[in-house]
């Protein structure tokens, strides 16, 4: 009889504490989110709007970085884009089809996290305005490495077959190898490069452009042969 009532006791003092945390209304369908109280203090409810962590606001660097991303992406998207036209390189055209599709993509990504967080997003044409190594207002970022110049740029289109698959891929590495420098400048700046999906990005970026320049060099080895 007595454990029965101890039992019944704990029960009830359980669903007391409970109470005032199953007085806050959740929408219908949502998973309730609780806080724990302190000792000696009730749980409560958190809305989904109440409960969610506000994104880290990005530095200067972050924001600059990404800014600067979107022309370096957009001048490699050109690139890609000259060589049905100018070479019938099975492996290497299917590598450039690679890199347009990623690349690509990751405009769009860099374009909409710059949206969200209130910042100047370029248009996908400025990177015309500063294939002389200037960023968003011709002055207000440094150089972005590995660009290509503009004569470089004008040689590229006028190669064709076997003159332009080296200059592509030369010309590739070294913009491939000027992002893994802005990626090493990034993360040099304290406490940049922290936004969760900043980070991610970046770290997308080093992997698959370092593995692709493995690939290049291998492409030009073979060239050599």
């Amino acid at each position: 009889m007595a454990l029965k009532f101890w039992i019944g006791s704990a029960a009830l003092l359980l669903v007391s504490a409970a109470a005032p945390a199953q007085q806050a209304k959740t929408p219908p369908g949502s998973v309730p989110i609780v806080q724990p109280g302190a000792p000696g203090e009730h749980s409560r409810l958190l809305s989904p709007a109440t409960a969610a962590i506000a994104p880290r606001a990005p530095l200067d660097a972050d924001t600059q970085f990404m800014q600067g991303m979107v022309h370096h992406h957009a001048q490699a998207v050109e690139m890609t884009a000259m060589m049905r036209a100018r070479t019938r390189n099975k492996a290497l055209l299917k590598l450039g089809e690679r890199i347009s599709i990623s690349q690509t993509d990751e405009i769009q990504f860099m374009r909409q996290w710059l949206a969200e967080r209130g910042k100047q997003v370029p248009t996908e044409h400025d990177h015309m305005a500063h294939v002389g190594h200037r960023g968003m207002d011709m002055g207000s970022m440094p150089p972005m490495p590995g660009m290509l110049t503009q004569q470089q740029m004008k040689d590229l289109a006028k190669a064709k077959g076997p003159k332009f698959d080296y200059l592509f891929l030369t010309g590739m590495i070294q913009h491939h190898t000027g992002a893994l420098i802005m990626v090493d400048d990034l993360f040099a700046v304290p406490a940049a490069g922290q936004d969760n999906q900043l980070f991610d990005f970046v770290t997308d970026v080093d992997n698959t452009q370092t593995a692709e320049i493995n690939i290049m060099k291998g492409m030009l080895l073979k060239e050599k042969k």
